[in-house]
């Protein structure tokens, strides 16, 4: 499937389904102000796996991701310093696994990424850098910005859709370490 075709699919089939997903997700967190960011991270993960396959049940497939992310949410809410052991686990997996190759690939990951950021429009390109680099929250790059909430999470979308369309046209999965949030970022509360 070309992008185009992936971007028309996800608009006809994936984005008709966001009030359902914003009430069920909004009715399942109790942190109201995370339910735009994992309804972001839903949109992600479904855009990323329809690159690969398209889902034969669209509105099941999104909700069945939406229930394993809250799932996954709750999991590492009831741990207690999960970053603690998540960085652990990420310095013992960086010294077994760091081969040339990988430092190499990893190096040309974020090259590529940071060249798609940097093609970002200027005011989009803020929006993701304060929210996702600097790991503002949603209110606090709205506030920072003077502009609404609702216009941070529009940049966000079109954000994250042109950076993923960028990596996945290079053949860079969505999964890899340059793309993936860092732990602070995807756990925290603000």
């Amino acid at each position: 499937m070309t992008l185009d075709e992936l971007n028309d699919w996800f608009v006809l089939e994936v984005l008709p389904l966001e009030a359902q997903l914003m009430r069920y997700l909004s009715r399942n967190m109790r942190d109201q102000h995370e339910v735009p960011d994992l309804r972001q991270e839903v949109y992600v993960r479904v855009y990323e796996a329809a690159a690969a396959a398209r889902p034969a049940a669209v509105k099941a497939f999104v909700f069945s991701t939406a229930r394993n992310l809250l799932i996954d949410r709750a999991r590492h809410e009831k741990i207690v310093s999960i970053e603690t052991f998540a960085e652990i686990d990420d310095v013992c997996t960086a010294t077994e696994e760091l081969s040339p190759e990988r430092h190499a690939g990893g190096r040309l990951e974020l090259t590529l990424l940071q060249r798609a950021l940097d093609a970002l429009p200027a005011r989009c390109r803020q929006v993701v850098s304060l929210r996702r680099i600097d790991g503002f929250s949603q209110r606090e790059v709205a506030k920072e910005m003077g502009i609404t909430e609702a216009t941070v999470e529009r940049q966000i979308a079109t954000g994250m859709r042109m950076l993923a369309q960028t990596m996945l046209s290079h053949g860079v999965s969505l999964s890899s370490p340059a793309f993936r949030p860092r732990q602070h970022e995807r756990f925290d509360k603000k």
